[in-house]
This record gives structure tokens, C-alpha cells and sequence, in this order.
């Protein structure tokens, strides 16, 4: 499912289905079943993964990841946003507006 919506903070975002995920050596690495692709979300793209498990506005994965992170909160919504935009166009997950 390759999508064009625009993901914002307010956008509500979850785990797209068909996907074998795997932590390696600390990372988090994913198989698209559908697409037949290996992607590496690395350790900070895992743990957003891990918290998109089920239905969750951007907002708050943003929120929990500041928590964890000493990072601006512009740099986090915009990496966050950036990386989710990503798995969007690769059909990754599933995006509520």
C-alpha cells in the first residue's frame, strides 16, 4: 500500500501488516513480505517502530522519544516525520488523518 498522505504531528500512524521484523545485534531489521525487500530501521527506527504497534498520533510517539532523547523538539518532530514519510512511500505502514 504506497501512500501520498501527508503525515503532520497530528497524524495518527501504525504498523503496516506483512512485515517480519527482527532485532540484530541491536537494531531492529524488517522484511517486507509483499514488497521482498530488507530494510534496517536501525536503533532509534526501531524503537518508532516499536511504539507505532497500534494506532498512535505522531504527537506522542514525538512526546515518548523526548523522554528518552536530549534532542530540540523541532529536530525530533522533523526526523521523526521524515522517517516516517519513508516507510509511508514504501508502504509500510498504515496512516490515519
Amino acid at each position: 500500500m504506497i501512500s501520498s498522505q501527508l503525515i503532520t504531528v497530528k497524524t495518527t500512524v501504525n504498523q503496516g501488516k506483512g512485515n517480519i521484523v527482527s532485532d540484530m545485534g541491536g537494531e531492529k531489521v524488517m522484511l517486507s513480505v509483499s514488497k521482498g525487500k530488507y530494510y534496517n530501521l536501525g536503533d532509534i527506527g526501531g524503537e518508532i517502530w516499536d511504539l507505532i504497534a497500534d494506532p498512535i498520533p505522531v504527537s506522542d510517539v514525538i512526546e515518548k522519544l523526548m523522554t528518552v532523547y536530549q534532542v530540540e523538539v523541532h529536530v525530533c518532530e522533523e526526523q521523526v516525520l521524515s522517517f516516517l514519510d519513508h516507510l509511508s512511500h514504501e508502504g509500510l505502514i498504515e496512516i490515519h488523518n
